[in-house]
């Protein structure tokens, strides 16, 4: 079985049939094929012992020892591309390698963000990808957890990702094979809402966004 793994990611399977599942789940949205706006975020997941000491690291905020997934979804939460790397990587740092592959994969050049990811990144993105970062803040006074327009579909995402159990936790020793892993899920998921005959979960239209797909 992983000889076929391997030989299917050499040929980028993964990759071609994660488009074509997003692509018509985008169509029977009304959406057109190819997004143009979408979104980033990060997560961080323990890694089992067979992670090596070389890809590994401490994400000291969320005190978490293990690697940090980086995922770009379009607007309806469907899966662009994912990077992953060590937990001691920040955010704004991870994110160049992100949106770097963005570019090379997908025409999408508008980004949504949190505010972990504000600052220098903000200028590299417009000046080295021609990507514009647009970072989505909490709304003054907030406490606790509440819904944000835009930041909370990415976030969705990433918890019905985390719903797979080989993702719930990181054991592989090369963090590519733990990419590939995550886009099977995503495709996965692709599949059975297609296969429902419906997209399950419709994007709720917030005022102002309505040009942006």
């Amino acid at each position: 079985m992983y000889w076929y793994f391997s030989l299917w990611e050499e040929a980028t399977v993964t990759e071609q049939v994660m488009a074509v599942l997003r692509r018509r789940l985008r169509s029977a949205q009304g959406r057109g094929g190819e997004p143009s706006a979408g979104i980033i975020d990060s997560r961080s997941t323990k890694g089992a012992a067979t992670v090596g000491q070389r890809t590994r690291g401490y994400d000291a905020g969320k005190k978490v020892n293990g690697r940090k997934g980086f995922i770009v979804t379009d607007t309806l939460g469907l899966l662009l591309v994912v990077c992953v790397m060590a937990a001691s990587v920040q955010d704004r740092d991870g994110a160049r390698t992100i949106l770097l592959s963005l570019y090379l994969t997908a025409p999408v050049r508008f980004v949504f963000a949190d505010a972990g990811f504000a600052g220098k990144l903000v200028a590299w993105a417009e000046g080295f990808v021609g990507t514009t970062v647009h970072i989505v803040r909490k709304a003054p006074g907030q406490v606790g957890f509440a819904v944000i327009p835009r930041r909370w579909v990415v976030e969705r995402s990433l918890a019905w990702l985390t719903n797979h159990r080989r993702l719930a936790r990181d054991y592989e020793r090369d963090p590519a094979v733990s990419e590939a892993m995550v886009r099977w899920a995503a495709s996965g998921q692709m599949a059975r809402r297609l296969a429902r005959g419906q997209d399950s979960v419709r994007q709720r239209a917030w005022t102002g966004q309505d040009l942006i797909s």
